[in-house]
């Protein structure tokens, strides 16, 4: 078989209809558009949300809340998650990201104290809960704060 001989399967073309070719050619005259107006002209539709000129739905709706620009997403680790890597291992950012734990650093990391961690570990994160301080301080470990 050479790539001039290759063909689609039996079938699975099918040719489109040409619209507006005339009344034996199942779509002339108005081509299925209907009659006269903006949609049956080509290029012509409204845009999305336009109601025909009225108030759109979007506008009479009150507005409600604040949307903080600032904001910062923090991607959270919880104490539990650390038990996977040896004693006296050092995790950092880097480390969490490369192992799985966590996708993606956005903002910065935050470790949640939800859990038991019995192995002694250096954690840095970029910020830790009251509980997670304790809980891996209570396991010999210490937290630094990058």
């Amino acid at each position: 078989m050479k790539l001039h001989e290759l063909k689609p399967a039996e079938g699975s073309r099918k040719s489109g209809i040409r619209v507006g070719r005339g009344y034996s050619a199942k779509r002339g005259n108005k081509a299925g558009r209907g009659e006269h107006g903006q949609k049956s002209r080509s290029g012509g539709n409204v845009r999305r949300g336009f109601e025909g000129g009225q108030n759109p739905i979007y506008k009479r709706l009150p507005k409600r809340g604040f949307t903080n620009p600032t904001r910062k997403t923090y991607s959270i680790v919880n104490v539990e998650s650390l038990n996977q890597f040896a004693e006296g291992t050092e995790v950092t950012p880097e480390l969490l990201i490369e192992e799985g734990i966590v996708k993606k650093a956005n903002d910065g990391i935050k470790v949640l104290g939800n859990g038991s961690l019995d192995k002694k570990l250096t954690v840095k994160a970029n910020k830790f809960s009251a509980s997670a301080t304790k809980v891996i301080e209570g396991a010999g470990g210490t937290t630094e704060v990058v």
